[in-house]
């Protein structure tokens, strides 16, 4: 770490000497700046910020402690050696309470000086290094607080206040954002036999190479994932700007399906906002890109961009919203009033098309069976079931019956579950989406609602493991994974599975899977 240094002396053979004895180079050090009286010097410090700084005391136009106070206004952290020639305790003593190092006597010793100036540097460099840790801790404190805002801001979580301030840097309602939906293509029957670890791995994956993407073009933005299979990403622009540069976002999407494509031999399906959004509408936008990719009639087409006026049936996709909220709360009143809501407004759709009343409902049967994986109502087996009803020709009468079993069967798997095991799932859920932030068990029992030790409890009977080993499995388990499917760096790495510190990181990865994280990327790249 290069220091710099400014020296302050009235007397030109001192200055010559300090510049010439000291060994600045071995340090370390620049000497940045050479001034003979404090009013030069205080020019050169606020211009330049030296870390370190040599000064005499008596001085003509401004002396060493009237400089000292002065630079105190603006600059806390330089470390300051004064050269003097009084000898008095109490005045020495004065100077060390303005924030001086220390100080040494005329006629100088130059070796003793050198021992001192050695120590400053160290004392310099820790205190560096110190906030420079702090300032990396903080900015991904904040990041993790951006994201989990935007992510609610787009939920409709109606505690949200989007005119909170998350650092003085960063007010959201300063900005507008460019908005752009991520589907995987044909994801429900792709990830049909997965187990829980590895859609989790594979959709980490697909969300760690869509924010590389976009970060290679050096945009502010992050992808949040909304559910298994889709992500929305939400990039900054200035407020002030009144368009969406069509042809630049339509580079950036093209480069996330071509990097998806090739890291992963994955494809994916995305949707492009045409106009800048307010903080206070990506929730109404996303449900509107939703709409445009999930019931457009040209789903062929992998590129979209939102349309309102091919982007029809809003009452349609409210119901099916409706029916499905309904559902994930094992409302069955609720959604039995929604679904014939919803089959009756097909109906004035299949008078005219019978296609289109189909596609929507093939579209409804796909929905849900992805959320209903998510809260664990579908078995492996009944999708099957319901994957070779969809390879026959099924028709709106088919399909309408189809639909009615998956509710019948969510419903009847809801009410078999225990309290306790859809709790269990709802902490594994909230572990998942929160491996890289710094969270304990109070933090999950107060998402739950339940006590800590409660929540213990529970955890160790459902998962036979307690808190903690089961974080740090899951933690090292996506880490091999990014080993494996990522090329960042093992701090990086480290950093986005919750381990700041890269030796903690590397003792725990040594301590699940026998190697450290470089001897298990290295064998297994060989391989």
């Amino acid at each position: 770490m290069q220091l710099t240094a400014l020296l302050v002396d009235d007397e030109p053979n001192i200055l010559r000497n300090l510049q010439s004895i000291i060994p600045w180079e071995a340090m370390g050090i620049e000497v940045i700046g050479l001034a003979k009286n404090g009013q030069k010097a205080l020019d050169i410090a606020k211009q330049l910020r030296p870390d370190i700084i040599f000064s005499d005391i008596r001085m003509p136009s401004m002396d060493g402690i009237t400089f000292l106070k002065f630079l105190r206004e603006f600059n806390g952290n330089a470390e300051v050696m004064i050269i003097t020639g009084y000898q008095n305790f109490e005045y020495a003593r004065s100077l060390l309470q303005l924030g001086v190092y220390d100080y040494i006597l005329k006629p100088i010793d130059y070796e003793e000086l050198i021992d001192l100036t050695e120590k400053m540097a160290i004392k310099v460099r820790a205190k560096k290094l110190e906030q420079m840790l702090h300032k990396k801790t903080w900015n991904k404190v904040i990041t993790l607080a951006y994201e989990k805002i935007l992510y609610d801001i787009i939920m409709d979580y109606t505690t949200v206040d989007t005119k909170v301030q998350i650092s003085e840097e960063l007010n959201l309602e300063d900005y507008s954002y460019v908005c752009l939906l991520i589907d995987w293509d044909h994801y429900s029957q792709k990830s049909l036999g997965w187990d829980e670890k590895e859609r989790k791995l594979w959709n980490f994956a697909i969300r760690n190479v869509l924010q590389d993407a976009l970060a290679t073009n050096n945009l502010k933005c992050v992808v949040l994932q909304m559910r298994e299979g889709e992500w929305c990403a939400v990039i900054e622009q200035d407020k002030e700007q009144s368009q969406v540069d069509f042809i630049e976002t339509q580079q950036w999407t093209e480069y996330m399906q071509i990097e998806v494509s090739k890291n992963l031999h994955l494809q994916v399906s995305i949707v492009i906002y045409p106009d800048p959004v307010a903080v206070t509408d990506l929730s109404q936008v996303y449900k509107k890109m939703q709409h445009m990719l999930q019931l457009s009639p040209n789903r062929e087409d992998t590129l979209l961009i939102y349309n309102p006026i091919t982007a029809q049936n809003d009452s349609i996709w409210n119901l099916i919203e409706e029916m499905v909220s309904s559902l994930k709360q094992f409302d069955g009143p609720m959604t039995e009033t929604a679904f014939e809501k919803l089959i009756a407004q097909l109906a004035t759709i299949s008078e005219q098309s019978f296609i289109r009343a189909e596609q929507i409902l093939h579209f409804l049967v796909l929905h849900l069976l992805r959320e209903m994986r998510e809260i664990y109502t579908i078995t492996i087996q009944e999708e099957e079931i319901v994957w070779k009803k969809l390879d026959q020709n099924l028709g709106v009468q088919g399909f309408i019956s189809l639909i009615q079993g998956i509710i019948e069967n969510s419903m009847h798997s809801a009410f078999k579950n225990k309290k306790s095991d859809l709790l269990m799932h709802s902490a594994n859920d909230y572990i998942c989406r929160n491996l890289g932030s710094h969270f304990g068990v109070e933090e999950i029992s107060e998402y739950l609602d339940i006590s800590c030790g409660y929540f213990s409890l529970l955890f160790k009977q459902h998962y036979g493991k307690t808190f903690v080993e089961y974080l740090s499995k899951q933690r090292i388990e996506m880490a091999q994974s990014m080993l494996l499917l990522s090329d960042k760096n093992i701090t990086q790495i480290g950093i986005a599975v919750g381990y700041a510190d890269r030796r903690y990181f590397t003792k725990v990865f040594q301590k699940y899977t026998g190697e450290t994280p470089s001897e298990y990327r290295e064998k297994r790249k060989q391989g």
